[in-house]
């Protein structure tokens, strides 16, 4: 058409200058540059063949005059430019031709004196411009300009300027991101390219400099670009660069498989690769990039004698890649074997390299003579690291695991790069939390499978690493654990696998303090449990790793300080065992630090020796006291501690029993200097504070310490010698404190941690009292009265009236305080409680004190500079607040006291002698204004009064008691965020408004405070869907005042619960569908869980039950206790029966259809579990009342679990109750259509008609009954109807004969016949398979309804059985382990006594995969291969410069024809859209369809999947038809219709046009009459079947297919090659291995 175009011009005139004038004159459009285009390159090939002189001067005239002035203008706009400047589209088409017509003036006009000149002007544009924002116009033009006349340049005249033009178009492509770097990259360079070596080189040289890691895809773009020069497949370029011998390049390629985010530059480094390897094959000449570190292979090598196992391997390798693209498992998962043939291919059982031994270079003795790594293992952790940044997670879990099992099958070789790989991706990819999610099938608590591969493949890599290299990996392993925030499960895994490492000598100093930050690391999380079997595994990986002689003891108790005793390293685990263990034998190896340790001893090897000194030296009085200094920390009182009790159990496993007397000279030996001090503190009073004050804390921490914890605390014999010891010093400790809290010597706010320091020291010695036995004339007794009397004179003390001083006003909080203590002691141990019941002058003073009143902030001394500073640091509003929360603790005393005498008799004394108690409204109302004024940590003490007080007040102040809950309920959730203080205020908020007391009264009067008890009853239920264990605190406390005996709670208290049955209601049904990151941390949980004494957290974290099945667990073990005979508790029973059957009818007609494992099957499901757990406390009256729902329940459409605990219960009322026969009997009676396959619940009951029968005397008329009602059913025409009447017929049938039943010898032989043939049944046909399945389900096979009926059987086996989802199992370990309700005696048992129990899902689940299924899964190497083809998504311009990029889709780069496909006359969107996604895949240039709307329908949208976005669509409605193909006619396009017609052409002999227009017509009209007449042609699909025609999407696909394929042919090769060199791709076959769908 072009040439045709051209000729027209030149027959108008000869003369060509008189042509070119007049295309220069008028205004430039992209029609007329291109004319110009064509008409000069017509000229050129007249040129070529002797034409005309004058045609050099004309084309210098076009380019100086016309062309370049033109390409000038076409810079970007400047800021203010109008809109008449030319868009963006319309400017590059222009921009385009303009540089093409410049190319061929360059040409025309002979020599390099145009190109020279041009090409400086344009260089001096480009260096101007360079990569800088806003003049990329401006680089653009200069690219277009030196595009087209660089190849004119002359590399010898002009080789100075071709380099400068190369390394300008270099910097240009490797730092800019725009339009004019894709330029220089895809376009300009390649141009240069041809012009010989120089450039090559210089570009090659600018290639090689080092690269940042996120300007990988440039470089990559560039080398893609000059591919054919420097990867060439012919000899003719031997003096370029050859790529392959580069080490840089390779690794340039290696970061673009890997690293790359954008699938553009992973296609330009996978084509570089396979040309490398196409060229290295063609050319046959070994090669190598250059030697490598040590003796391991280079990146790459080639040598002919190993041609083709080395192509075999690059063929898979690029296979690998390529699938990986695609991101779909089902499509990745069949290639990974492929992936085992590499590392096959690539160890060699050589001892020489192979690239040596066929280069002939010389070789080193080899260190690991047994293999070798053939190929550089670096490509197969590039596959790793592609698949571990997929955006597709199973993909990535699927990689860590390939690559985790490696070692476990394969002897590799090491590497040093795969111990670099594990450390870096490897372990970055292990942070991902949802890796360690349970494979399908595994049952809940059983481990992650990641996490065991991941602990096999750690101890198999580290035990093959040479001894040298162990330490070095390990430590590095360890590091990379502290250089992020890991989530509470990858770092759980990671130390369990660390822990795993058999014992070696690898870890010195510096991996002991790297574990002691992943220590850290640890605390992060707030999952506990977690958290402390992390610990534990920590701890055991230094006790394996460490190389004892190269740490000291200092260094390990520094560690040791580290861990959380109150979540690991207790006394009395396994782990302080263990512990206690490995210093044994280790302990005269430990080293010699070359310091002095942190307390200034200088260290020695034994441990007895090294304790010792350390309480010698911890003891002694610090140099730098004074009176004024803070406290001590209590770190180094927790380290001394932890090491006396370790020295003291570690001397105990030197003996074989060990001796009382021997520990308690150990103990006695090292505690000797702490004794010796606590002894003389009453009587010592210039004992330094600070000395006292550590003394104390020592005394604290040991007592803390020293309790053991787990099954063997009962036999130790350490604590009890401890507590002596302390008791023997008890009359000095509390002279020392009786006088540090009463003498006013604590003055300054560091007095007031000085203050909690002793009374928490008080609060131990009571505590050691307490467990000794109170005697009046102990130590502590002595103690208490002087210390309230004081404390109470010291608040009464009011200064006089003279200004507040800082001394007194710390002595009025410390005694506030202390009297708090006291309260909190005298609380638990009655003795310390006078005699009297009435209230002495401590209790009225304390009554009598004004609630919430703030303690004023005094004046700061003038002596005490350092005030102002101390108490902003400590914060006065907190120390007041602390002051009003001992007050309240104190109060919460005496009404917990006074709160059971008797009232004051009429003669008593008219004013109150306890205000805060005898006044109960205004003292609730003090507790509201102390919620408002107290932090939220501090309200327990006034959640404590409010539960006292609300039951005096709220049948008498109810309003004050509904605002007091809804200021306690505003405080909950304003700490719901706070983990450590919200569950204690959360359990004494429950206490105080779900007391017994106020539930009772509050259903009795039914006011405004009963609806709100139930309104914050359902916001808890709300907030634990997302907060897990509220309702479990909320049910347990309910559950457990419900049944507490009568003399504990309100008499007819279950009574009262009948009025909140909603509460237990929702407990039954309760549990939420948790989010996949909660479900896992809750299998990790009960992993270690399950672990038992095994992991030391299990048995010193205290199991919270806050999981959602203990909701449920406490509500059934509330209904097993409730007593059937007692009429209140029957009354309850029964009402929350109905309520469930309620609840099962709403979930059933809130949804006509439920899914497997949804919300409402679940729901259903545990209702029935509770109806069949409260069936035996039915009676036949109650029967009455809801058999009828019962049954109706059967008619649903239920899932199967569902199914077989109706049918469960129905068989329990049928043998318990045979009067309900005639109402079963009924359900039979319902119409076949009405039934549907519901029946086959209730022929499920008649499968057990034994157990049903057997309390009847009389069986045969029940038979005789049921056996017509199953030979009905037997004809049904349904197949599972049919079925279940079988198995119902063969049951009955034999107790028909085993009864000998009369009158049915006329049904005998049909009977007989039918069973005969159904059990006899030849082949493998589906009838013969499920009858066999059915006759094995558990249902019918091995469960029985009453041996069976039990809490493991409702609750775990069933659930199991059903294929319900793991969170619906309950073990029965669970509610043996829920010990907050006594055990109940309501079932028969906990645990099922049957073969019930053995039985597997598989045992009864169907298979209808075959029996060779499983092989078919894990092939070892699938022959064939599914490869999606991945889209060429280039932004490199194409070489040919008349390419014009006129859509969406072209700008891409994507391959378009000349195609049009007319949709217009179809009506289905599915056809549309599959038509859509076929003229995508197969580059039409546009799809015609009635109305642009359909692209917005689901069904075209399923069908296109996304293939609107990439190919032009014209709307053109049916009634446009006519004149659309008329224009389009005109244009040059032949019109095809896919029609059936007398004259119609086959499509097998047809040969499509280029410009091809393709018209499809109606699904069932065809195309109309009138639109045949106006096709050039008619293409019918030859056909060999019945059917007339086919589905128009598929006709119109063949066409499709057919007119592609043709013009692929025409193309041939050299098209082919082209469109490689312009993309730089690496596979031009763009179309091979695509189907339709």
């Amino acid at each position: 058409m072009e040439w045709v175009l051209a000729e027209a011009l030149l027959a108008q005139s000869r003369d060509p200058r008189v042509l070119l004038a007049t295309l220069c004159r008028g205004e430039a459009s992209a029609e007329r540059v291109e004319t110009l285009r064509f008409l000069l390159q017509r000229l050129e090939d007249e040129a070529v063949r002797g034409g005309g002189d004058a045609l050099p001067e004309a084309a210098r005239e076009v380019a100086a005059g016309y062309l370049v002035p033109l390409m000038r203008g076409l810079r970007a706009r400047p800021a203010g430019a109008t809109d008449c400047d030319p868009p963006a589209p319309h400017r590059r088409r222009l921009l385009t031709a303009a540089g093409a017509a410049l190319r061929s003036c360059a040409r025309l006009a002979g020599g390099s004196q145009l190109a020279t000149t041009l090409a400086e002007e344009a260089l001096r544009d480009l260096l101007a411009a360079g990569p800088a924002p806003g003049l990329e116009g401006v680089a653009e033009v200069a690219v277009e300009v030196l595009a087209a006349v660089g190849p004119c340049l002359r590399p010898r005249e002009d080789g100075q300027l071709l380099e400068r033009v190369a390394q300008a178009a270099l910097s240009l492509a490797l730092a800019g991101d725009g339009e004019a770097a894709a330029l220089a990259s895809g376009r300009l360079l390649p141009a240069l390219g041809q012009s010989g070596g120089a450039v090559l080189r210089a570009v090659w040289g600018g290639l090689l400099s080092p690269t940042e890691p996120g300007r990988v895809g440039p470089r990559l773009q560039v080398l893609s670009a000059l591919a054919e020069r420097l990867l060439p497949e012919t000899d003719e370029h031997q003096r370029s660069p050859d790529a392959r011998c580069c080490t840089r390049f390779w690794q340039t390629v290696q970061a673009g498989l890997a690293l790359a985010e954008d699938a553009l530059t992973r296609k330009r480094a996978r084509y570089l690769l396979q040309r490398a390897v196409e060229v290295s094959a063609e050319h046959g000449a070994d090669c190598s990039s250059g030697p490598r570190e040590g003796n391991g292979p280079s990146l790459f090598w080639w040598s002919e004698k190993r041609k083709d196992e080395l192509l075999k391997f690059w063929e898979n390798y690029i296979l690998i890649l390529e699938t990986l693209e695609g991101n779909q498992i089902h499509v990745i998962k069949p290639v990974l074997p492929k992936l085992n043939n590499l590392f096959e291919y690539s160890v060699s059982e050589e001892n020489v390299h192979p690239e040596k031994q066929d280069a002939g270079l010389p070789c080193q003795p080899e260190t690991f003579p047994e293999s070798r790594w053939l190929l550089h293992p670096s490509w197969h952790l590039c596959i790793y690291k592609r698949m571990f940044e997929s955006e597709n997670k199973i993909l990535t879990k699927e990689g860590v695991i390939h690559f985790l099992e490696l070692y476990e099958t394969k002897a590799l070789p090491f590497s040093p790069d795969v111990s670099e790989f594990i450390i870096g991706p490897l372990m970055d990819a292990l942070s991902e939390s949802s890796l360690y999610s349970r494979s399908p099938g595994q049952l809940m608590g059983s481990g992650s499978p990641l996490g065991l591969k991941l602990q096999r493949f750690l101890v198999t890599y580290v035990s093959l690493l040479p001894e040298e290299l162990k330490s070095s990996f390990l430590l590095k392993f360890i590091q990379k654990m502290t250089s992020r925030h890991w989530c509470a499960v990858p770092i759980l895994f990671l130390s369990k696998a660390l822990a795993g490492i058999p014992r070696c000598r690898a870890l010195g100093l510096e991996g002991l303090l790297a574990l002691r930050d992943v220590l850290q690391c640890t605390m992060a999380t707030h999952q506990i449990l977690l958290r402390g079997a992390a610990q534990g595994y920590l701890l055991q990986t230094a006790m394996n790793l460490l190389d004892v002689e190269k740490v000291s003891l200092s260094d390990i108790s520094a560690f040791l300080l580290s861990l959380r005793q109150e979540e690991s390293l207790a006394r009395g685990t396994s782990l302080w065992t263990e512990l206690c263990e490995w210093l044994r034998v280790n302990e005269s190896r430990f080293g010699r630090p070359s310091t002095c340790s942190s307390v200034g001893l200088q260290e020695t090897c034994s441990l007895n020796a090294f304790v010792k000194n350390l309480v010698e030296e911890y003891v002694k009085p610090p140099a730098w006291e004074g009176e004024t200094c803070w406290m001590p920390d209590w770190a180094e009182a927790r380290l001394v501690a932890l090491m006396v009790l370790l020295a003291v159990d570690v001397e105990g496993m030197k003996t074989q029993y060990s001796e009382k007397r021997r520990t308690q000279n150990v103990l006695r030996m090292f505690l000797d200097p702490l004794l010796d001090a606590l002894g003389k503190l009453g009587a010592n009073a210039y004992m330094p504070v600070l000395k006292a004050d550590r003394c104390l804390q020592l005394l604290v921490m040991l007592l803390h310490a020293g309790a053991p914890r787990g099954p063997r605390a009962p036999d130790d014999k350490v604590s009890p010698l401890l507590q002596d010891l302390v008791a023997a010093s008890a009359e000095s400790i509390s002279q020392f404190v009786l006088r540090r809290l009463t003498m006013s010597e604590l003055s300054s706010v560091p007095d007031l941690d000085r203050g909690r320091l002793y009374l928490q020291v008080f609060t131990e010695l009571t505590g050691l009292h307490r467990e000794a036995g109170w005697k009046r004339g102990n130590p502590v007794w002595r103690v208490v009265s002087p210390l309230k009397t004081a404390c109470v004179r010291h608040l009464q003390d009011t200064d006089g009236g003279q200004e507040l001083t800082l001394g007194g006003q710390v002595q009025r909080v410390v005694s506030m305080a202390a009297l708090a203590t006291v309260c909190k002691v005298t609380d638990q141990k009655l003795e310390l409680q006078p005699d009297p019941p009435d209230a002495g002058p401590v209790e009225r003073f304390l009554a009598s004190l004004p609630l919430n009143q703030m303690l004023p902030k005094p004046c700061p001394e003038e002596q005490n500079s350092d005030f102002e500073e101390s108490s902003s640091s400590q914060g006065w509003g907190k120390i007041a607040a602390q002051y009003i929360h001992d007050q309240w603790v104190c109060l919460s005393f005496l009404l917990k006291k006074y709160h059971t005498l008797p009232p004051p008799s009429e003669g008593g004394p008219p004013e109150p002698v306890l205000p805060a108690v005898e006044m109960p409204a205004r003292t609730l109302q003090s507790a509201l204004e102390a919620l408002t004024i107290l932090p939220s940590d501090q309200v327990l003490p006034v959640f404590h009064c409010m539960k006292l007080l609300v039951p005096q007040l709220l049948a008498s102040s109810e309003l004050l008691c509904i605002e007091a809950f809804d200021m306690a309920w505003k405080v909950i959730c304003s700490l719901s965020n706070t983990q450590l203080i919200f569950w204690s205020s959360l359990k004494a908020f429950v206490q105080f408004v779900f007391d017994a007391k106020v539930l009772t009264i509050a259903a009795k009067i039914k006011g405004q405070a009963y609806f709100k008890i139930k309104e914050i009853m359902y916001k808890m239920i709300e907030m634990s869907a997302v907060k897990t264990g509220v309702f479990n605190t909320l049910i347990t406390h309910c559950c457990r005042s419900w049944v507490a005996p009568a003399s504990e709670v309100t008499p007819g208290s279950l009574s009262t619960a009948k009025q909140y049955g909603e509460l237990v209601l929702e407990a039954c049904v309760f549990g939420t569908v948790f989010r996949r990151d909660q479900r896992l941390i809750q299998d990790v949980q009960t992993f270690i869980e399950n672990l038992g004494h095994d992991c030391a957290a299990n048995v010193v974290i205290e199991n919270t039950q806050r999981e959602d099945h203990y909701v449920r667990i406490c509500a059934v073990k509330f209904l097993c206790l409730l007593d059937g005979a007692d009429m209140s508790h029957k009354l309850f029973m029964e009402d929350l029966a109905i309520k469930l059957l309620d609840k099962d009818e709403l979930a059933s007609t809130s949804r006509a259809r439920h899914y497997v494992n949804s919300q409402q099957h679940r729901v259903k499901n545990r209702v029935w579990q509770v109806l069949l757990v409260l069936f035996p406390r039915f009676d036949q009256n109650f029967l009455n009342r809801i058999i009828d729902k019962i049954f109706q329940a059967g008619f649903s459409n239920n899932q199967a679990s569902i199914k077989y605990y109706i049918e469960w219960i129905i068989i329990l009322i049928l043998h318990k109750f045979p009067q309900f026969f005639p109402k079963f009997w009924d359900c039979f009676s319902y119409g076949e259509e009405h039934l549907k396959t519901s029946i086959c619940t209730f022929l499920s009951v008649l499968s057990h008609f034994d157990i049903i029968t057997q309390n009847i005397p009389e069986k045969k008329p029940p038979l005789k009954r049921a056996l017509a009602v199953v030979l009905r059913w037997g004809l049904s025409h349904n197949f599972s109807v049919r079925l279940y009447a079988l198995v119902a017929l063969k049951k009955i049938w034999g107790m028909c004969k085993t009864w000998q039943v009369e009158d049915v010898d006329a049904v005998m032989p049909v009977i007989e016949s039918s069973l005969s043939q159904v059990e006899n049944m030849h082949g493998a046909g589906n009838a013969k398979r499920n009858w066999q399945r059915i006759q094995d389900h558990f249902f019918f096979a091995a469960f029985h309804p009453l041996e069976d009926y039990c809490l493991e059987t409702i609750f775990y086996i069933l659930p199991r059985l059903s294929g319900l989802v793991e969170d619906e199992w309950i073990p029965i370990d669970k509610f043996t382990r829920f010990t907050d309700l006594l055990p109940a005696a309501g079932l028969q048992g906990y645990l099922c006594a049957t073969q019930l129990r053995d039985l597997r899902p598989g045992d009864w689940a169907q298979q209808d995969t075959g029996s060779n299924s499983g092989e078919a899964d894990s092939p070892s190497e699938w022959t064939d291969v599914q490869k999606k083809v991945i889209p060429w998504k280039n932004n490199v311009p194409d070489l040919d410069l008349e390419l014009v990029f006129q859509d969406r889709a072209s700008r891409l780069g994507k391959c378009t024809g000349s195609l049009i496909v007319v949709a217009s006359l179809i009506d289905k969107p599915t056809n549309l859209g599959g038509l859509c996604r076929t003229c995508e895949v197969f580059g039409a240039s546009a799809l015609v369809v009635g109305s642009l709307q359909c692209v917005h329908d689901r069904q075209f949208q399923h069908l296109s999947v996304s293939a609107e976005q990439w190919l032009p669509l014209v709307e053109v409605k049916p009634t446009q038809l006519r004149d659309y193909l008329q224009q389009k006619k005109a244009q040059g396009y032949t019109v095809i219709g896919v029609e059936q017609t007398a004259r119609s052409a086959d499509l097998t002999q047809y040969c499509f046009p280029e410009k091809s227009l393709l018209l499809l017509g109606n699904e069932r009209e065809g195309i109309p009459a009138n639109l045949i007449q106006q096709l050039d042609v008619c293409v019918e699909i030859p056909q060999q079947g019945i059917v007339r025609s086919l589905n128009v999407h598929v006709s119109g696909a063949l066409l499709v297919w057919e007119y592609t394929r043709q013009q692929l042919r025409r193309q041939g090769a050299p098209r082919r090659e082209a469109l490689r060199s312009a993309a730089g791709a690496a596979d031009t076959l763009c179309y091979k291995g695509n189907h339709l769908d």
